[in-house]
């Protein structure tokens, strides 16, 4: 069987190690000295929180490979204490991805690494991500590599405070649409309208995701041009997160970042006890950004979490899977749990104890909802991950059996594929994509119930 090719059976224990062995291919075909790459085709640098991801899988069957993975993203955190979303290969040839380092310039900003790199972030699961890879693994090397990693960690977490709370309200604000993680979301589809950016922006450029991909399911050259509009207002400010608020174009305070920003000091209060250090004060941080997801981004009128454009101080009004993020945190409010699982389980996500159709990124109900195209419809494990995480954490195992059923016959069905159509569960965008493996990997063991903690 090719690394991404589909099983041609499910149903009993040797089609699910025909799964796992499916996953295991995937991750090491993709595997790059020091980490893995998304995907050979689309996607052939180190990416974020996909290496987050991948690292909980590789915990089952590499643990050692799970913790290079981390450290060597880590390797590029500049010295203010972010973390880069995208940390490029010198051995690449310059133009082989779009938009590559010629475009960031990292290297001519203060406190960029010597590696090349983006300027921006994506979300913070990496403490989580850290803690579970331990659980999966917990010998003395796996600690010792969590004793390591947990400054970076730390650092990470205090950039998000210090620079990117631009309210004082507690939250942290994303800078463009490629940190929320879901680029090409319908919760961005205002604040995007008002960046001013031309198609002809693009005649510069020679995108490379059409070429890997069906243009019909990526974004437009129209929102291209305004990411690179804002990646370009970012940059000539040297990435300094003071001149925000100053006129950058996008300001968005988003549910899933910030339930993540969550989570990771969750999981450092975890973490911090295993290596010796006081979790007090990340168990305090971790209450007070639960408390202000809930007064800031929580509409009591939708019931569901929504993103705040700092630009207009007002809700978006798209029901996406970013307002279910929030069931991450394990000290959510018990009124929140209840309402999110009513959107969870409403016609517009459709989760239920048994799942016929795979997780939407956004609502099916609305007009615009596009089953093929990237983030604006289509189904993603990491997302499914996520919500499934949450109905564990807030006891609602036969939901979340539900979407661990339905993830898992996803894959069966189609291969390790980046996304899948929400309707017919076909596989779309990149092959043999990691973290679609990497998480498979982790939903073919039984989470046992202290690892939702």
């Amino acid at each position: 069987m090719t690394a991404g090719a589909a099983p041609t059976r499910t149903g009993g224990p040797a089609d699910l190690a025909e799964l796992r062995r499916l996953a295991v291919a995937t991750l090491d075909a993709n595997w790059e000295h020091d980490h893995t790459v998304p995907s050979r085709t689309l996607y052939p640098h180190q990416w974020s929180w996909d290496s987050a991801f991948i690292a909980i899988g590789l915990a089952k069957v590499r643990p050692q490979r799970a913790w290079r993975e981390l450290a060597s993203l880590f390797r590029a955190q500049w010295a203010d204490g972010r973390v880069p979303h995208i940390v490029f290969n010198p051995a690449m040839r310059v133009g082989a991805y779009f938009p590559g380092p010629e475009l960031w310039r990292s290297s001519v900003a203060v406190g960029s690494p010597a590696l090349d790199t983006s300027g921006l972030v994506q979300p913070p699961v990496h403490a989580l991500a850290a803690w579970l890879a331990y659980r999966r693994a917990p010998d003395p090397a796996g600690l010792a590599a969590l004793r390591r990693l947990y400054p970076a960690l730390v650092a990470q977490q205090r950039y998000l405070a210090d620079r990117r709370d631009l309210t004082g309200e507690g939250l942290v604000c994303i800078v463009h649409p490629w940190e929320s993680g879901l680029d090409n979301s319908p919760a961005w589809d205002e604040p995007m309208a008002a960046v001013p950016a031309e198609a002809a922006v693009m005649r510069a450029y020679r995108r490379h995701d059409t070429t890997h991909a069906d243009a019909a399911h990526r974004p437009t050259d129209l929102d291209y041009a305004r990411y690179l509009a804002i990646v370009a207002a970012y940059r000539d400010q040297g990435y300094a997160d003071r001149a925000l608020a100053d006129g950058h174009p996008f300001l968005v305070e988003c549910p899933l970042f910030n339930a993540a920003y969550g989570a990771a000091e969750h999981a450092l209060a975890r973490i911090a006890e295993m290596v010796g250090v006081d979790p007090g004060p990340h168990r305090a941080r971790a209450a007070h950004i639960t408390e202000a997801l809930v007064r800031r981004l929580y509409d009591p009128v939708t019931g569901t979490f929504a993103p705040r454009d700092l630009r207009t101080d007002r809700l978006l009004p798209a029901r996406t899977v970013l307002g279910l993020a929030p069931l991450i945190l394990p000290d959510l409010p018990a009124r929140q749990v209840d309402a999110l699982v009513v959107e969870a389980c409403s016609a517009r996500f459709g989760v239920a104890r048994r799942m016929e159709r795979p997780l939407p990124t956004y609502d099916r109900t609305a007009p615009d909802f596009e089953p093929l195209r990237y983030w604006r419809g289509p189904s993603w494990l990491n997302i499914g991950w996520l919500v499934r995480r949450g109905l564990l954490l807030h006891g609602h195992p036969e939901l979340a059996a539900g979407l661990h059923r339905s993830m898992i016959g996803l894959v069966a069905a189609a291969g390790c594929h980046e996304y899948f159509h929400p309707d017919t569960g076909v596989g779309l965008g990149s092959p043999a994509f990691g973290w679609t493996a990497a998480l498979l990997l982790d939903l073919l063991e039984e989470e046992r119930p202290t690892d939702a903690g």
